[in-house]
């Protein structure tokens, strides 16, 4: 199940910590948020109903609208219809397994999609990306890693649906795909970035990746932090168990990048990461 989203990691992703570290580590805030209640009904039962119910499923899903999706990328180089049926699976995905999504702070001026935008949003799941297509409603692009290019459906969608594949840690080494989501940018078209470059294994926020907003400030575009709230719980990695619960999607302040340049880009990382941080604090208060 983890890699069928469009951002799911390979077995090599990124780990800041080693086995033994974090061990001793305190549950993440997402975690302690969790009733006995909730824990107690995510025993044998919902691994059952997990296992021969919602990850065939979401399979099924996958290869059907991911066949449909690569025989439109045919007619259709725009990635339009491609966004449409992903946004159909992620639909689908959504009302199988039985977790609503709460939706804070998206109003009208962080959707107004006139001028550049981009949206920094935090990557704990294989099922953010779902959530993302059906809560955000109009059409955008997504930056991801060249190794899902690899994955069968999975990186055929990425590679012929026009979303941007770019080295984060190096975003001038892809010179060819800045340019086109540079263009895509200015046109209008938003982006969805993962700041911190790979899900997290401990469900906390992890460090951001250094070219994380060199899009954003070439293109001068507003970004949009947003927090997604228990989705590691939902579904953390290195497993096929969806614990059903309810979710948040968080938004918060635009944060422009007019007139900035590269120079200033620790202090963007900082000032979104600062954002979002906050975001995830309002959601353990409430």
């Amino acid at each position: 199940m983890n890699k069928i989203a469009t951002t799911a990691e390979p077995e090599k992703e990124r780990d800041r910590l080693s086995p033994e570290a974090s061990v001793e580590i305190a549950p993440s805030w997402s975690e302690s948020r969790i009733s006995p209640h909730l824990k107690t009904r995510h025993g044998w039962l919902s691994r059952l109903r997990s296992y021969f119910i919602f990850d065939p499923l979401i399979w099924a899903y996958t290869i059907i609208l991911g066949t449909i999706s690569l025989v439109c990328s045919f007619f259709d180089r725009s990635g339009r219809v491609q966004h449409k049926l992903a946004r159909l699976w992620s639909w689908l995905i959504m009302k199988t397994i039985l977790s609503p999504v709460k939706v804070t702070g998206l109003d009208g001026n962080k959707i107004d999609n006139s001028k550049p935008r981009v949206y920094a949003v935090t990557h704990a799941s294989a099922l953010d990306i779902p959530i993302l297509y059906v809560y955000l409603s109009f059409q955008f692009r997504i930056v991801f890693k060249s190794e899902l290019l690899s994955y069968p459906f999975v990186g055929w969608h990425l590679r012929r649906s026009g979303q941007v594949c770019i080295n984060q840690q190096n975003p001038a080494a892809s010179i060819g795909a800045v340019k086109s989501a540079l263009r895509s940018l200015r046109a209008g078209m938003p982006l969805v970035i993962f700041p911190e470059g790979g899900r997290t294994s401990t469900g906390a926020l992890q460090a951001f990746l250094p070219g994380a907003f060199f899009l954003a400030i070439k293109a001068q575009a507003d970004i949009v932090p947003i927090a997604l709230v228990g989705t590691f719980d939902l579904l953390p990695m290195n497993t096929y168990h969806i614990k059903s619960q309810p979710l948040e999607m968080r938004a918060g302040d635009v944060i422009p990048t007019a007139g900035l340049t590269l120079h200033d880009m620790d202090a963007v990382s900082a000032k979104v990461k600062s954002a979002i941080e906050a975001l995830q604090s309002a959601a353990r208060t409430t």
